[in-house]
């Protein structure tokens, strides 16, 4: 069975890249941002994962569709899934200027955020964190980011949600290793960072990641 695979880079990278196309759910997804940046991230992570499947599977990015279907509401959100391959998992995560993608079987999730130096937003620490992970985390932003990316990429996974972030502690991880292959009950995470970009993927077995512009990184098995 092939290794999961991740693609990240700058949205100006994807966009340049030739290949792929939105439905037309995507385009008038896209349509609704009020901001030029947020609607450009948003078609490069739509983009990216489809080129990133495409790697996986050994087709061309065009022949591939995404669809998102919430099972709550049903509109066209939630988590992703590729019309041809259902089976297999794919996820993506966009932050300003940066974009990232996720694809394997089993389960993935890829979640990215910038992070600057400074004090933590207590407010999110107390949405995000156990004690034992407030205890580590202590007032700095970026040890704060990286938990949160991490617990991000497992909503994305369909493991947790977003009101029951505290449930998963992840006290046993540092809380600031750089770029590292990780492990936690069980589970793969690849983690790096690009400028004030903290990323992280987690994966049922150890991934891939390809930096646009970049080297491949290997996780260690």
């Amino acid at each position: 069975m092939r290794a999961p695979l991740i693609f990240a880079g700058h949205t100006d990278e994807v966009l340049d890249m030739a290949g792929g196309t939105l439905t037309e759910v995507e385009r008038s997804r896209a349509e609704r941002f009020t901001r030029e940046q947020d609607r450009l991230d948003f078609v490069a992570a739509h983009l990216l994962v489809r080129h990133c499947a495409a790697e996986f599977l050994g087709t061309r990015a065009c022949v591939l569709t995404l669809v998102q279907r919430c099972d709550q509401c049903g509109k066209p959100h939630g988590r992703p899934s590729l019309a041809e391959e259902p089976d297999l998992s794919v996820s993506l995560a966009h932050t300003s200027g940066y974009v990232c993608a996720a694809v394997g079987h089993g389960r993935v999730g890829v979640d990215a955020e910038h992070a600057t130096g400074g004090p933590a937003d207590q407010g999110l620490a107390a949405l995000a964190l156990t004690p034992a992970e407030a205890a580590l985390v202590g007032r700095d932003n970026r040890k704060l980011i990286r938990q949160w990316v991490r617990k991000e990429a497992l909503v994305k996974r369909g493991e947790l949600t977003l009101d029951r972030l505290r449930e998963a502690d992840l006290s046993s991880l540092p809380p600031d290793p750089g770029h590292a292959t990780l492990e936690w009950q069980g589970r793969h995470l690849l983690e790096w960072t690009a400028g004030t970009v903290i990323a992280s993927a987690i994966t049922d077995s150890p991934a891939r990641l390809r930096l646009l512009g970049g080297r491949t990184y290997a996780a260690r098995a």
